[in-house]
């Protein structure tokens, strides 16, 4: 069993729009994080290439860009999965993100799986030489701050459109 964080909040819209928001608009909600830094100049302004081998990217202040993962499963309103990596990993590092989107009455349930966390090494600067327990708790801080702030969004914005494509 692969070391994960898992957490699910409740937004105010049906699993379409919920998708579309999350994938969409998420350099509107996304929060950085001092501790997991996605770059080390930050994480700049996160945006997804729509469709399975799209990626997930930041494009930072100097205009440069960083691919975070690619997406492996691209299903608007059900499910999105990408790899998702800092730019400290090692081209072969990755861990995984799962987010998957469920109508509960007026409202849609999306839980975030983040997974793989033991195939990044204890002494990894992105593990900050936490053990796993403490990375684990770390990460689903970093992921709850930032599932808050699309709720809210969420809440109060009509879609800016659609995720990019390239």
């Amino acid at each position: 069993m692969t070391s994960k964080v898992f957490l699910a909040i409740r937004v105010p819209a049906d699993p379409v729009r919920a998708f579309e928001a999350f994938t969409a608009d998420i350099a509107a909600w996304w929060r950085p994080d001092g501790l997991f830094r996605i770059t080390p100049r930050g994480d700049g302004r996160l945006a997804f290439e729509a469709g399975v081998g799209g990626r997930l990217y930041t494009t930072l202040d100097d205009g440069s860009e960083f691919e975070i993962g690619r997406i492996s499963a691209w299903e608007p309103g059900r499910r999105l999965v990408l790899a998702w990596r800092h730019a400290s990993f090692a081209p072969d590092q990755s861990t995984e993100v799962e987010v998957r989107f469920e109508a509960v009455g007026d409202e849609t349930r999306v839980s975030i799986e983040h997974r793989a966390w033991d195939t990044i090494p204890q002494e990894h600067a992105a593990r900050h030489g936490f053990p796993e327990r403490a990375t684990l708790a770390r990460a689903a801080d970093w992921w709850r701050a930032s599932l808050a702030a699309y709720r809210d969004a969420v809440a109060v914005q009509p879609s800016s459109g659609r995720a990019t494509r390239r």
